[in-house]
């Protein structure tokens, strides 16, 4: 296989490979290692023995981010704060022909899912994303992942009945969403306390993520109250900030700059009309990728 071919081959299953290594570790640089990683393998392997390319490929990449997976969970437990994915920006284009599809995948990468696929074991997360995200058949999960197809069998049901207990019902709708980001921002920014209000949920949750590298809640602020009036009393102190709105994760967002540079991005989930949760990401390392 010449050279531009192996190139090609590779390339054409890249975002299928960055998408599962994303989705495995939460993280836009680690992703891309890991996905480097798997082109050095491939650049490497006995291309007579490869069969199925795509397989291989996806093989490669799995075993490798579980193994990245286990040592980012060592290094998470001292994470200082709450810990959220980093903002990867969506545009599935024709990787989704079809309104579905795009609705699965962008399921699939939202922060709300990713943080519950946070306390799943790295192979329960694995079989979860390579099933349910990209629907493999359990008989290939099983060869990837070195197991019997009745282990990754239970394993999926172990990580789907998991993943329905604890991740939220939030609504999906991209025009709600973003016409509640738009009010919520001109609240904010407004000084409106009492426009804000009226888009919590009593029990609206705001996560804030800096990892202790920038100014954000140490912990869960909770309440419609609390939630307004953080929000009410750090907007004040955003003057000379750009905003632009952005896709991240499947959804509308909020991605401020502080002179260009990248500092902070809002992101809402919405069930009943009503704000349910604020993502903010403000820690500089999950935020690069975004310049």
């Amino acid at each position: 296989m010449a050279i531009d071919t192996v190139t090609d081959v590779f390339e054409e299953h890249r975002p299928v490979l960055m998408g599962v290594a994303y989705r495995m570790l939460g993280r836009v640089a680690d992703a891309e290692d890991v996905v480097q990683d798997a082109w050095l393998r491939w650049s490497q392997a006995d291309r007579d023995e490869v069969r199925e390319p795509r397989a291989y490929l996806v093989r490669v990449t799995t075993r490798l981010a579980i193994d990245r997976l286990r040592q980012a969970q060592a290094r998470r437990e001292a994470y200082v704060g709450p810990w959220l994915p980093e903002p990867l920006v969506t545009d599935f284009g024709a990787s989704a022909p079809d309104t579905a599809e795009t609705a699965v995948l962008a399921d699939s990468v939202s922060l709300a899912v990713l943080v519950v696929l946070e306390s799943l074991s790295p192979l329960e997360r694995a079989v979860f994303v390579l099933r349910e995200a990209f629907g493999f058949p359990f008989a290939e999960i099983a060869t990837t992942l070195e197991r019997s197809e009745s282990a990754v069998r239970q394993l999926a049901g172990r990580a789907r009945r998991h993943v329905d207990e604890r991740r939220p019902r939030y609504e999906v709708d991209p025009a709600e969403r973003r016409d509640l980001t738009e009010r919520f921002l001109a609240a904010a920014t407004g000084g409106d306390l009492a426009g804000l209000m009226t888009l919590l949920a009593p029990d609206v949750r705001l996560v804030g993520d800096s990892g202790g590298k920038s100014k954000a809640p140490l912990r869960v602020v909770e309440s419609a109250d609390k939630v307004g009036r953080f929000v009410h009393g750090v907007a004040g102190k955003g003057a000379g900030l750009t905003v632009r709105f952005v896709e991240v994760n499947g959804g509308p967002a909020v991605l401020l700059l502080d002179e260009g540079k990248p500092d902070t991005v809002v992101q809402l989930e919405i069930a009943g009309g009503r704000i349910q949760c604020v993502y903010l990401v403000r820690n500089p390392d999950k935020l690069a990728s975004l310049a």
